[in-house]
C-alpha cells in the first residue's frame, strides 16, 4: 500500500541529540579526546576572559565549532553558522540543543580573535599531545621536520616596493641573499611573501607552515607558521626541536634522539646545531651535480645503521600535509597576517592528530 506524503509537521521531538548520533560514529571518539584536552587548559581559558560583565560565547564551544570547520571542510565561519542552523550532529559536536541559537558569523569571529590573542590553539596542541603520550603512543627518540608552502590569501597584483629594504647579506635567500621577496610587500597581507619552493614554479604570496613529528606512528609534536624565506624550514625547524628537548629533559634522561629531514636541510649551519643539541643528524644528502659539495655530515653520521630508518620515516610527514591541504584551509588561507595564520595552522595540525589518534588509541589500549 502506498505511504501518504503528509504535509503536517510534528511539533515536537522526543529523540535527543545524544541518540541521533551513532555510537560507532569517529565524532564520538574524537568529542572525547577534545573534552579532555580542554579540560587541561581550562585555567588557561579562564585568563583570557574577566570576572564581570556579559557573558560571551564558551571558549570551548568555539574551539569544538572550529575543529568542525576544519575536518569537515567548511569554507568560511559564515558558511559554518549556516550549518549549525541545521546540521545535527555539528550541534551535537560543538555542544548546542537543537533549540539552540546559533550566534552570528560576525559576532562569532571577533570572540575568535580572543583565542587567537591568547595563543590557545598551541595550548590545545599541547593538551591533545598529554593524552598521546600518556597511551605511549609518541616516540621520544626519533623525530622528523619538514615544512609545507600555505597561499596566503593575497594577489600578486597587491604587491608594492618597500621603503625600507634589506642590506646586502640580510635577506631570506640563502647565505642572507636579498631577493625579490625581500624588496616588496602586500598592501592586503604586508607579512605575506613571493615565495616558491621550486625553480620551475611561480611564485606566490605564501607563508610556510612547518611541523616536527615523532616517527613511532607520525603524530606531530610541535607546528609553527613563518613567513616564506630559503632558511625558515631550517632556523624554525631548530625552534621546534629545543621545544621538544625542553619536555624531554622535564621528563628525565633518554637515549639520544635522531633527526629524520630532506636535502632542503643539507645546511653546515642546521647540521652543526643538531650536533650542539646532541641530536643526531639524518639528512637526505645531495648526490649529484654541485650542490654536493652542500653535504655536511661525517662518515660517522652518514654511515649511522639507524640512518636508513629515519629517511623511510619522515615521509610519513607528507600525511600531515596532504591531509590539511587536500580538501581543507591550509592549500589557501583565508586569514590575513602571520599570528591569525599560525593559529589556524597549529589549530589544523591538532584536528589532523586527533583524526590519527581516534584509529591509534583503540589498538594501542
Amino acid at each position: 500500500m502506498r505511504g501518504e506524503d503528509e504535509k503536517q509537521s510534528a511539533m515536537f521531538s522526543y529523540v535527543t541529540l545524544e541518540r541521533r548520533v551513532p555510537q560507532d560514529h569517529r565524532l564520538r571518539a574524537i568529542r572525547a579526546m577534545t573534552d579532555r584536552a580542554l579540560e587541561r587548559i581550562d585555567a588557561d581559558l579562564d585568563k583570557l576572559y574577566a570576572g564581570m560583565g556579559r557573558r560571551s560565547v564558551a571558549p570551548e564551544r568555539l574551539l569544538r565549532a572550529l575543529l568542525v570547520m576544519v575536518l569537515y571542510s567548511i569554507r568560511s565561519e559564515r558558511q559554518l553558522m549556516e550549518q549549525l542552523e541545521y546540521n545535527l550532529l555539528y550541534r551535537w559536536f560543538v555542544g548546542l540543543e537543537m533549540d539552540d541559537e546559533v550566534w552570528d558569523a560576525t559576532v562569532f569571529t571577533k570572540n575568535r580573535e580572543r583565542l587567537i590573542a591568547g595563543q590557545v590553539s598551541q595550548q590545545m596542541l599541547a593538551a591533545v599531545l598529554v593524552e598521546a603520550r600518556e597511551k605511549q603512543l609518541l616516540s621520544a627518540e626519533h623525530f622528523t621536520v619538514d615544512g609545507t608552502l600555505i597561499q596566503a590569501w593575497a594577489a600578486s597584483r597587491s604587491f608594492t616596493e618597500k621603503s625600507d629594504p634589506p642590506k646586502p647579506g640580510a635577506g631570506s635567500g640563502y647565505q642572507g641573499e636579498v631577493l625579490l621577496r625581500d624588496k616588496v610587500e602586500s598592501k592586503t597581507d604586508p607579512d605575506a611573501r613571493l615565495y616558491k619552493k621550486a625553480t620551475a614554479d611561480k611564485s606566490v604570496p605564501s607563508y610556510q607552515g612547518h611541523a616536527l613529528m615523532e616517527n613511532r606512528h607520525g603524530l606531530v609534536v610541535a607546528a609553527e607558521a613563518s613567513p616564506s624565506a630559503t632558511v625558515a624550514e631550517r632556523e624554525v625547524a631548530l625552534r621546534l626541536l629545543d621545544r621538544v628537548l625542553e619536555e624531554k629533559d622535564k621528563r628525565g634522561p633518554e637515549k639520544k634522539i635522531t633527526l629524520g629531514a630532506d636535502t632542503q636541510y643539507q645546511d653546515e649551519k642546521f647540521i652543526q646545531g643538531l650536533r650542539e643539541r646532541a641530536v643526531a643528524p639524518h639528512v637526505s644528502e645531495y648526490s649529484k651535480g654541485s650542490n654536493m659539495a652542500r653535504n655536511a655530515l661525517t662518515g660517522q653520521e652518514r654511515d649511522d645503521e639507524r640512518r636508513p630508518v629515519s629517511q623511510r620515516k619522515r615521509k610519513l610527514i607528507e600525511r600531515v600535509f596532504g591531509w590539511c591541504k587536500l580538501d581543507r584551509g591550509l592549500r589557501q588561507v583565508k586569514l590575513r597576517g602571520l599570528k591569525r595564520v599560525d593559529w589556524f595552522y597549529r589549530l589544523a595540525i591538532t584536528a589532523y592528530n586527533l583524526m590519527l589518534m581516534r584509529r591509534l588509541i583503540p589498538v594501542a589500549a
